[in-house]
C-alpha cells in the first residue's frame, strides 16, 4: 500500500483564548495533495485526516483538521514543544504520514 508522505516547513502559532492551543499550518497547496490522494475512508470526524508526524526526534500520532483557507491545521502537544524546544514563531520542519 502506497504511503502519503509530506515534509513541511511552517511556523508555529498559538490561539489563544480561554485555552492556549499551538499549532502550525499546512498550506493549500498540500492539503489538496492530501484531499486528492488520500486512503478511501480515512477522514474522520469534522473531516480529520489520521497522521503520524516527525519533528526532530520526535514522532507522534494525531490527526490534522480542514482550515477555512482549504489547507489543514496540525495541534502541537505541549510535550512534543517541550521536547524539541519549539516555540511560537519558531519555524520547524515536520514529516506528516497519512495513516489508514
Amino acid at each position: 500500500m502506497r504511503q502519503l508522505e509530506f515534509e513541511i516547513q511552517s511556523k508555529v502559532w498559538m490561539y489563544g483564548g480561554k485555552a492556549s492551543w499551538y499549532f502550525v499550518s499546512i498550506d493549500k497547496t498540500i492539503a489538496d495533495e492530501i484531499k486528492k490522494n488520500e486512503l478511501a475512508g480515512v477522514r474522520r470526524g469534522f473531516g480529520s485526516v489520521p497522521v503520524t508526524v516527525r519533528l526532530g526526534e520526535t514522532t507522534w500520532k494525531t490527526s490534522i483538521f480542514p482550515d477555512k483557507s482549504g489547507g489543514f491545521l496540525l495541534p502541537m502537544k505541549k510535550s512534543v514543544r517541550e521536547a524539541e524546544e519549539v516555540g511560537v514563531n519558531d519555524v520547524i520542519t515536520i514529516v506528516i504520514r497519512v495513516r489508514d
